[in-house]
């Protein structure tokens, strides 16, 4: 089905949400003083109102999982079931191409899409997808309305029908950073010589990036069950949103060559190897996805928890969620930064786990209600 886009009154999507329920904060489990600090200079929010859905971007998208925008305000889709990328633009979805050697199934599939920093110059966008062997990255050009032949920078990375990771984004450095899940074989998170359950530091050429931890590897952190978000706020911290098993869910403070404690620890724990998550939820609350940095907060994107949390970032300290929209749409898979400092969400309905109303999946659009 080709997707529909619709431009909805505001008023009647208001209407709708309700203007966005507060959650309290999770309780949560016993934890060290400190997990340090890559840059603690982001300064404190500015003052908000809640967020509000102010329009749909899109109708009738199957399963839609990485978006990222083009110079041009457009944007590129992917679709995790079908393998297709779209173009959201002007009031459209085009199909621009699919990738043939995606193979889906549960949480595999057509992952994570980003645009290179350089693409003015370079034309280059890059895709996470699974293919009947594995994970890869691919590499390919996208101009004049059509994507080019794709070339695998990465592969290897090991494939299940759950926990395949998939969220890709570029750092200030130039590195690209790449999340992976450990497949639902926990042993796998704390083996560094796999490439399972880590998030992954590379070039554009799918070399590991000048300056990891292992000069020969692409691994930058390790010690995680199944990443599916990451985001750089404006000090330059990198966080990662993660589903835990049955207790847990989690926000972490990725630091290089750190160990997160997957499959050790769930949640916050009493041994100093692994590093204690800056924020915990239950799984009922939240199965986070999709995580974005706008106006001094992260904004978190739950599936389990059919919610968008919006999390304060004060230096290197996370604090504060509240969640909004809870079970209005369903599930929510996406969310990112459009250029006009609106939010793009995704829901993610038809994925298999979740009840389709009329017109899902779609993509919502949000203001996220700073002052």
């Amino acid at each position: 089905m080709k997707p529909v886009l619709s431009l909805v009154p505001a008023l009647a999507l208001v209407a709708a949400c309700g203007g966005g329920t507060d959650e309290p904060d999770a309780t949560p489990s016993p934890t060290r003083a400190s997990t340090g600090s890559t840059s603690p200079t982001t300064p404190p929010a500015p003052a908000a109102r809640a967020p509000k859905v102010i329009g749909t971007v899109a109708t009738g998208l199957e399963a839609p999982w990485g978006i990222d925008f083009l110079p041009d305000g457009s944007a590129l889709v992917t679709e995790r079931d079908s393998g297709r990328i779209l173009r959201v633009h002007d009031g459209k979805a085009d199909e621009v191409g699919r990738i043939d050697e995606t193979v889906s199934g549960v949480e595999a599939g057509l992952l994570g899409l980003v645009v290179s920093p350089s693409y003015a110059q370079d034309r280059r966008i890059f895709v996470y997808t699974s293919t009947d062997d594995d994970n890869r990255v691919l590499r390919m050009t996208y101009a004049d309305g059509r994507l080019g032949a794709p070339r695998a920078i990465l592969t290897g990375i090991p494939r299940g029908q759950i926990h395949d990771g998939g969220r890709m984004e570029f750092g200030p450095d130039g590195a690209l950073y790449v999340a992976t899940g450990e497949t639902g074989d926990g042993p796998l998170a704390q083996d560094p010589g796999t490439t399972a359950g880590k998030i992954l530091r590379i070039t554009q050429d799918g070399d590991p990036a000048p300056g990891n931890p292992d000069p020969s590897s692409p691994v930058w952190t390790l010690g995680h069950r199944n990443v599916q978000g990451l985001a750089f706020d404006q000090g330059g911290n990198l966080w990662a949103s993660e589903f835990g098993q049955n207790t847990w869910d989690e926000l972490n403070l990725i630091e290089k060559g750190t160990n997160y404690g997957w499959p050790e620890v769930e949640g916050r724990g009493q041994q100093d190897r692994y590093r204690n998550p800056q924020q915990v939820w239950e799984t009922s609350k939240a199965s986070p996805s999709g995580l974005a940095f706008a106006e001094g907060r992260l904004w978190m994107a739950s599936l389990r928890g059919e919610r968008l949390w919006r999390i304060d970032v004060t230096g290197a300290r996370a604090t504060n969620p509240k969640g909004f929209f809870v079970g209005k749409y369903g599930r929510m898979r996406t969310v990112v930064v459009a250029p006009d400092r609106n939010l793009w969400v995704t829901t993610s309905n038809t994925d298999g786990r979740g009840d389709p109303q009329a017109g899902d999946d779609r993509i919502l659009l949000v203001d996220p209600g700073t002052s």
